[in-house]
């Protein structure tokens, strides 16, 4: 039995039992500081454990590209994406590749094609898929990863489909495997429980691990058996998903970025913080809020598809009058909002800020 995130394993695969994925989900968006960078991968039918490392391999990859430069913070001020700043970038991550256990040549490349940008495409990114083996890949990633998201390490999550063959749970059990011993992080089955495989140790997560989550969704939704309970089919989603880095936007939401981009021009924006955790009281589970003006007390959301599902709808109500009974005001957008009208969500806020500020100045 697991007391805290920290205590589940690394470096194997293990089952957790006692709570649905929609929990899991909730929960690992305020962990604490001991706990690894958890990402969720929603497994298919593989055809070979090849093809199922190198999906994975390149989802974790792109993930690495979009948090850019998280992990390599001197970079923070290079964005041109040829010449000297390829050079710059690189000679930033040589250098501290000699003072950690990075890998510098894996390094300097991932560096390069985060420069590049997330273009699947792009030469750079094609390059650094076949110069280096799967092995190499796998661990400079979990080194990457867990850095950027400042943690000691980073777990995968990975959901299993409901009706796999033996032969295809044995595959995504063995890249798996595979993966968690070259990665040399944790990886932690969901959903659908194994029909064929037996040798996975099962791990089960108390009510105290993931917090009040656990307590909203135990009995299940709609009889369904509680580990069972996976994602709405209705609902759009990734082949992976990953967590906030706080200070910044969303490395995998395009209207977050997008948000960003047109606030850092206005002068009124300024006091901004992305992705911050806001606790009510110290016996409070922490919130994590998309866009914050603390002085002002505005939080900000912006919703993806996945705000429409039943679990996750009923726990942005309840954020929501958790924050308002602390005095804040809370403005929701969805992404296609900020994406198809930018500017209006853009005059909202500041309509709004900039009346805050005159209320407050004003002692209303």
């Amino acid at each position: 039995m697991a007391g805290t995130w920290a205590d589940l394993p690394a470096g194997r695969v293990a089952r957790l039992s006692g709570a649905p994925l929609d929990a899991i989900a909730l929960a690992i968006e305020s962990l604490p500081a001991d706990a690894p960078a958890i990402f969720t991968y929603f497994a298919g039918v593989e055809r070979s454990v090849a093809e199922m490392v190198a999906t994975v391999l390149c989802e974790l990859e792109t993930a690495a590209v979009r948090s850019f430069p998280s992990w390599l913070p001197e970079a923070a001020c290079i964005t041109e994406p040829g010449g000297a700043g390829v050079h710059a970038v690189r000679a930033l991550a040589l250098r501290m590749a000699s003072v950690t256990p990075h890998f510098g040549p894996f390094l300097a490349d991932l560096a390069e094609v985060s420069l590049h940008g997330a273009d699947p495409s792009n030469a750079a990114r094609t390059r650094l898929s076949t110069r280096f083996p799967p092995e190499t890949r796998a661990a400079g990633l979990a080194r990457v990863l867990a850095a950027g998201y400042a943690r000691p390490r980073m777990s995968l999550l990975v959901h299993v489909p409901q009706g796999l063959s033996g032969r295809a749970e044995e595959t995504l059990v063995t890249g798996c495997e595979w993966l968690a011993h070259r990665g040399e992080f944790g990886i932690w089955l969901t959903g659908a429980p194994l029909a064929t495989v037996d040798r996975i140790p099962e791990m089960i997560i108390r009510p105290s691990t993931c917090g009040a989550a656990i307590h909203h969704h135990r009995s299940g939704l709609h009889g369904t058996p509680v580990d069972q309970v996976g994602p709405d089919p209705a609902v759009p989603r990734p082949a992976m998903s990953y967590p906030q880095v706080t200070g910044t936007p969303h490395p995998a939401s395009t209207a977050e970025r997008t948000l960003e981009a047109a606030l850092a021009t206005c002068d009124w924006a300024a006091g901004r913080m992305w992705n911050q955790l806001y606790q009510s009281n110290p016996l409070a589970n922490p919130i994590r809020i998309d866009l914050l003006w603390r002085d002002e007390r505005c939080a900000v959301e912006i919703d993806g598809e996945d705000h429409r599902s039943a679990g996750k709808y009923a726990t942005d109500r309840m954020r929501d009058v958790q924050l308002q009974s602390d005095g804040y005001a809370v403005l929701r957008f969805t992404n296609d909002q900020v994406m198809a009208d930018t500017e209006a969500v853009v005059g909202r806020l500041r309509k709004f800020i900039q009346t805050r500020r005159i209320g407050t100045l004003e002692g209303t």
